[in-house]
């Protein structure tokens, strides 16, 4: 593969992966016991630490590219695996 390739995957890994982590460890105004901005969301953060979200999403992103990699190596998952109706043919 080349890593031209290799840099576009990633990066769909790590913004696939931002989807993944953001939900994680949010705590609203009111959980937090702050008060609210006039005019702000319910379920608005009280405190986000972008920094943290990156080396959180950066290290989940890097795990599963990790294991793409190896499933491209190895083969374990394939696409004729996946066939569960028995209609393809074997690629060669």
């Amino acid at each position: 593969m080349q890593l031209s390739s290799l840099i576009a995957i990633y990066a769909l890994f790590w913004a696939f992966s931002i989807f993944l982590v953001l939900p994680f460890g949010v705590r609203t105004a009111d959980e937090a016991g702050v008060a609210k901005v006039p005019g702000q969301a319910e379920s608005a953060p009280a405190v986000f630490k972008p920094w943290r979200t990156v080396m959180r999403v950066t290290i989940v992103a890097s795990v599963l590219f990790t294991l793409f990699l190896l499933n491209a190596h190895f083969g374990w998952v394939t696409a004729e695996s996946l066939d569960f109706f028995g209609g393809m043919k074997p690629v060669e």
